[in-house]
């Protein structure tokens, strides 16, 4: 079953702050959805985005 997070919990699980989380789901930058007035988030997307978001660059030959 997939587990949904808070804003907060988000924060703890990337271990940055809660605004940095918030200014991201507001941008579209990560997967998110509004319940009401506030931020929701799937964890396997977020592990999802974790993934491609270390993939980027690989094999780019941006490493210089």
């Amino acid at each position: 079953m997939d587990e949904i997070l808070t804003i907060k919990d988000v924060a703890a699980y990337l271990k940055v702050n809660e605004r940095t989380v918030y200014r991201l789901a507001a941008a579209k930058r990560i997967p998110a959805f509004k319940v009401g007035n506030a931020w929701r988030f799937r964890k396997d997307e977020l592990n999802r985005w974790i993934r491609e978001q270390s993939n980027q660059g690989i094999g780019t030959g941006d490493d210089h």
